[in-house]
């Protein structure tokens, strides 16, 4: 290479692309300071020899062009062994001495070239990504138009005509409503994105599409919105199965809450963790008081709990973490006794590992209740058939009596008409005599006691009634020790009422009167009047009645004696019926060893 001045080589070296110049052979004359930096020196060499190592020219030099057609030429060109892409410029050059070369400028591409592949592939992976993922990705604009979507999103809208779909109102077509458009646009342009936003969208078909939504805000270069991008995730399947397991979940609440028993769930530590309504009605404690609060051996005991513990754990009694039936009694904090039956099991997970305890209990304090009082009502009827048994006896023997009595009596009238009236005797003989007419007058009377009470109710006055008796018993009451108070209104009225029966009534009080004051004491004995009603109040000075016996005081069979012939307790209950069976009313009140008190009321007849 001639004619080339050393500072125009300089400049070539100070040059960033790479620059050499050939001679019509193929010949290196020179090579810059970047061409030798990358393919090593090289003049006087074959330039395909220096670039590619090859003895053949390079596939991509442009020789006769440059040389034989004197033009210039341009072209991308990769070179494997240095691993680069350049921009080559290919100039023909005519030197001083009319020879000519050929100038060639490899400017650096690789990075570029990179960077441009990696976009393609990023802007090719895009594309894959935009057409092929299973979610809904949109481009809209702020006046509400889609300006492109995914295949997914037509699909889930169900939309097969894009251009159909780009040319729907968003706020008309897609959302729910208007409104819902508007909030969005309001929310995602104040902070610049939404995440997992919770919509509801329309499809084509006019069914409800439940969506989560994702999406940012797109501006243009001056800071001003385009409209928005982002994707779609449709929760329709999601939202109805948790629709469907909350309707499962309430259903399930509504059962465990309108259960007619108890019913209790704990963890493996005793702490309740489910308390439903009548668990609140049968043991008297809120569900908000126990439930993460307290345990159940706070409710009932730790020998209970441990007890149903280890039975749900015994197979014998039900299987393998279950207990058919175990007997509870206790009582409630207030007092109340609490009769039931509790069941039991262990719930599992999938692996056998316990995990809780589930406990019903059931109420058994009526029907229980009612057992007893079936009992004693069976134990009431076997009594009243032993009563009405010796009833029936007694009668036989009344009536055989009766002859032999009133042979007696016959007897004894006929031996008074021998003895003289002064005659000791006779006065023994009046004595026997009396002792025998009362003798036959309790036959009597037990003779009307065994049939049925034949007596048709009457107008009667209850003062005549009361001084009747009070000359039978007149006699008793002295013996007894027993001081006789009576205070009767002058003009009770007319009471509509069998004789018999109200006799019988005013007998057993007296009676019980009498066995109550053993060591003698007051009887007090009133009748008063107030409109249209007659009360009749018998009171006692003796030992009175305990308060736990008072309500069961007219109760059938209930008696407090102890004396076997007298403890049958059919008196009071006898005297509750009569009276009301003549629509009256009887109240007894006592302070136990001071007193008793029966108030009697009776309706007064019409006149």
């Amino acid at each position: 290479m001639t004619d080339h001045t050393p500072r125009l080589l300089d400049a070539l070296d100070a040059f960033e692309d790479g620059i050499y110049i050939i001679s019509e052979d193929y010949t290196v004359e020179y090579m810059n300071k970047f061409m030798k930096e990358l393919f090593g020196e090289g003049v006087g060499k074959k330039c395909h020899e220096v670039l590619i190592g090859s003895d053949k020219p390079c596939d991509w030099c442009k020789h006769d062009e440059v040389f034989i057609k004197n033009e210039t030429n341009h072209s991308e060109v990769y070179i494997e062994s240095v691993d680069k892409t350049f921009f080559l410029s290919e100039l023909p050059v005519t030197n001083q001495d009319g020879t000519k070369s050929k100038l060639s400028i490899y400017r650096d591409l690789t990075r570029r070239v990179q960077r441009e592949a990696k976009l393609k592939s990023s802007k090719e992976s895009y594309q894959r990504l935009f057409k092929h993922v299973g979610c809904g990705v949109f481009v809209s604009s702020k006046q509400g138009r889609f300006l492109d979507v995914n295949p997914a999103l037509l699909k889930m809208l169900g939309y097969q005509d894009k251009e159909e779909f780009l040319s729907l109102d968003l706020a008309r077509d897609v959302y729910l409503s208007p409104e819902d458009r508007r909030i969005y646009t309001d929310i995602i342009e104040k902070k610049g994105k939404v995440v997992d936003y919770e919509l509801r969208w329309r499809q084509r078909d006019g069914n409800i599409l439940h969506i989560l939504l994702t999406s940012i805000v797109r501006y243009d270069v001056k800071g001003n919105i385009l409209g928005y991008e982002g994707i779609v995730v449709d929760q329709t399947r999601r939202k109805k199965h948790e629709t469907e397991i909350k309707e499962a979940h309430d259903f399930l609440d509504k059962i465990i809450s309108c259960s007619p028993n108890a019913i209790m769930v704990m963890d493996m530590e005793g702490i309740i963790s489910l308390w439903n309504q009548v668990a609140e009605d049968v043991f008297g404690v809120k569900s908000e008081q126990v439930v993460g609060k307290m345990s159940i051996q706070q409710i009932f005991s730790n020998k209970v709990a441990k007890n149903v513990t280890e039975m749900m754990k015994d197979e014998k009694f039900g299987g393998k973490g279950k207990l058919n039936s175990y007997p509870l009694n206790f009582k409630r904090e207030d007092g109340e006794l609490v009769e039931g039956n509790l069941s039991a099991s262990i719930i599992y997970d999938g692996n056998g590992n316990e995990l809780a305890s589930v406990a019903i209990f059931v109420d058994l304090k009526e029907r229980l209740q009612t057992e007893r009082e079936l009992s004693a009502a069976r134990q009431h009827l076997l009594q009243s058939e032993k009563l009405a048994a010796m009833g029936r006896l007694t009668s036989q023997i009344a009536h055989e009596l009766n002859n032999p009595l009133f042979g007696i009596m016959n007897t004894l009238e006929l031996m008074k008409t021998e003895i003289p009236p002064e005659n000791k005797r006779r006065r023994l003989l009046d004595m026997s005599l009396s002792e025998i007419e009362r003798l036959a007058e309790m036959l009597k009377k037990m003779l009307s006691f065994s049939k049925p009470d034949q007596a048709e109710r009457q107008a009667i006055d209850i003062n005549v009634v009361i001084d009747e008796l009070m000359l039978l018993y007149e006699k008793r009451f002295r013996e007894n020790s027993i001081k006789v108070m009576i205070d009767l209104a002058e003009k009770p009225g007319l009471i509509f009422a069998s004789k018999d029966q109200l006799r019988q009534v005013f007998i057993n009080l007296f009676s019980n009167a009498m066995y109550a004051m053993p060591d003698g004491g007051n009887l007090e004995i009133t009748t008063k009047v107030v409109p249209k009603k007659l009360f009749i109040i018998v009171k006692d000075t003796g030992t009175g009645i305990k308060p736990e016996h008072i309500k069961k005081i007219f109760d059938s069979f209930f008696t407090t004696k102890t004396e076997s012939v007298q403890g049958v307790g059919l008196g009071l209950s006898v005297c509750y019926g009569f009276i009301k069976d003549h629509g009256g009313e009887i109240i007894v009140e006592s302070e136990e060893g001071q007193w008793t008190r029966f108030s009697i009321m009776l309706p007064l007849a019409d006149k």
